[in-house]
């Protein structure tokens, strides 16, 4: 498969470091307001791109993907939007996690294998700012403060393609800030009167907004991993800094492959709260079927910027009933002429394996509903070309069902084979035992610290549409379309 790399400006195949791996970090929200469309874009993007190189029927057969997403739990915009509501920061944030959380169940969106939120980070934070002092590549003011030293690395700007002295035009010290050079960035800020902050060798904060990107990343999916994404306007200077750190602290190249989504406009305008123009998720949720606001996205090119209107949400929530319609039972009479589904699959995999082009994909799925429903009209047999349009919109995260949950039969002899080559022994032969004694070794191996059969067995049974959630409780498991 094949994405535009920020860094080189190519479409370039993506290079596992592990054959058969993939590790993708997206960088999420701060959670100081309720999540907006754009929040919601971006995520929809990365959460096809995460089905498809798990799906079994791409050309690589299916990769174990590692997807990690974070929250900024703790920043300068949360700390002011918690004053103005006067209201604890934390408290704040936890509240719009929890409400972003559901709504992206109700959009569809499967969940992160890690979802790191920076205030339950912040050893895993200090340390890599630890390594980057110990390097030369930071430095500690009077005051406590943590800078990082931008002119201590040549290749600085290579994400944006900009040099430091372009850079610096138009760049100025804040007052009180303690600074070497202007561009230096802060990886940790001394408290302030009235802000949340831990212990640290240098004095009681908080991280900076880029180091924790870094430090999360490279903690759940090694120094060097293969895809980090985000929106455009993350390059610079969030991504560029998050480069500098990350391969200041460990010598490596951070990420293979940077992938940026466009942004979301309404109405032809950039949305902005300042002019009250912010279309929220609820609101959205509100207003169009979840499978419509996914469509939306996906008949747009992900790099480019895509507009909110009512005319293409009316597109959109057609286009949903087309495949709804296409997709309705029908009997066809004894000795009926199957419908062949002709060129679909082959258009499909071609489309997203050239640069995740869901327009082109979304067309050849238009093209078999409309084959469907003329076979269906002829007396043919349109069972099989169903299912393969089932496959392929599941693919896209398209649950199509009316209320937002597919139903979906479990493989059993597929659930069978992976319990007999794990030992593991099932009270029955059907496909809720297989996955409750599949679930329950899980448990174990999680006990017993082998998180690599932990994460194995997470990862077959989400290929399988078998979906896990950790809670206090322990371990859910539900049926995923």
């Amino acid at each position: 498969m094949k994405l535009m790399d920020t860094m080189t400006r190519e479409v370039r195949e993506i290079e596992p470091v592990q054959a058969g791996s993939i590790g993708i970090y997206v960088c999420g929200v701060t959670p100081y307001a309720d999540a907006h469309v754009g929040h919601a874009m971006s995520l929809i993007v990365y959460d096809v791109l995460v089905r498809y190189l798990r799906w079994d029927g791409n050309p690589a057969g299916g990769y174990t993907v590692s997807f990690v997403t974070n929250y900024t739990d703790v920043d300068d915009k949360l700390i002011d939007r918690a004053a103005e509501l006067n209201r604890d920061a934390l408290e704040l944030a936890t509240e719009n996690i929890e409400k972003w959380e559901q709504e992206q169940i109700e959009l569809g969106i499967a969940p992160p294998n890690e979802r790191p939120r920076v205030t339950e980070e912040i050893e895993t934070i200090t340390g890599t700012i630890q390594r980057i002092i110990d390097e030369g590549h930071a430095y500690v003011t009077p005051a406590g403060d943590v800078y990082y030293r931008v002119r201590s690395k040549d290749d600085y700007g290579k994400l944006s393609h900009r040099d430091i002295e372009e850079l610096r035009s138009g760049t100025r010290g804040e007052p009180g800030e303690d600074k070497e050079f202007p561009l230096d960035f802060s990886l940790w800020k001394a408290q302030k009167p009235g802000e949340p902050a831990w212990p640290s060798p240098w004095s009681d904060g908080r991280p900076g907004w880029h180091i924790e990107c870094s430090a999360m990343a490279q903690r759940y999916l090694g120094d060097t991993f293969e895809i980090h994404g985000g929106g455009v306007d993350l390059i610079f200077p969030h991504h560029e800094n998050e480069i500098a750190q990350a391969e200041a602290a460990t010598g490596e190249p951070f990420a293979r492959l940077w992938m940026h989504n466009g942004m979301v406009q309404f109405e032809n305008e950039k949305m902005s709260k300042s002019t009250g123009n912010v279309v929220t998720v609820a609101d959205a949720l509100g207003r169009w079927r979840p499978d419509a606001l996914r469509l939306f996205v996906l008949n747009s090119y992900y790099r480019g910027p895509n507009n909110l209107t009512e005319d293409a949400m009316g597109a959109a929530t057609r286009g949903v009933e087309r495949f709804e319609g296409a997709l309705v039972p029908f009997e066809a009479p004894a000795g009926a002429a199957v419908l062949n589904a002709g060129d679909t699959r082959a258009r499909f995999i071609e489309a997203m394996e050239n640069d995740l082009g869901t327009p082109q994909a979304v067309a050849a799925l238009f093209d078999l509903a409309r084959a469907i429903n003329r076979g269906r009209d002829e007396g043919q047999d349109v069972a099989a070309a169903q299912a393969e349009l089932r496959e392929l919109t599941s693919v896209l995260g398209l649950r199509l069902d009316g209320s937002g949950a597919a139903a979906v039969e479990l493989d059993v002899a597929a659930l069978s084979r992976l319990a007999s080559e794990l030992g593991v022994i099932c009270g029955g032969t059907d496909a809720t035992s297989t996955v409750d004694a599949l679930v329950e070794r899980r448990t174990a191996a999680r006990a017993e610290r082998d998180f690599a059969l932990s994460d194995r067995i997470r990862d077959e049974l989400a290929a399988l549409h078998v979906t896990l959630e950790d809670t206090p409780e322990g371990t859910r498991w539900s049926v995923e379309g």
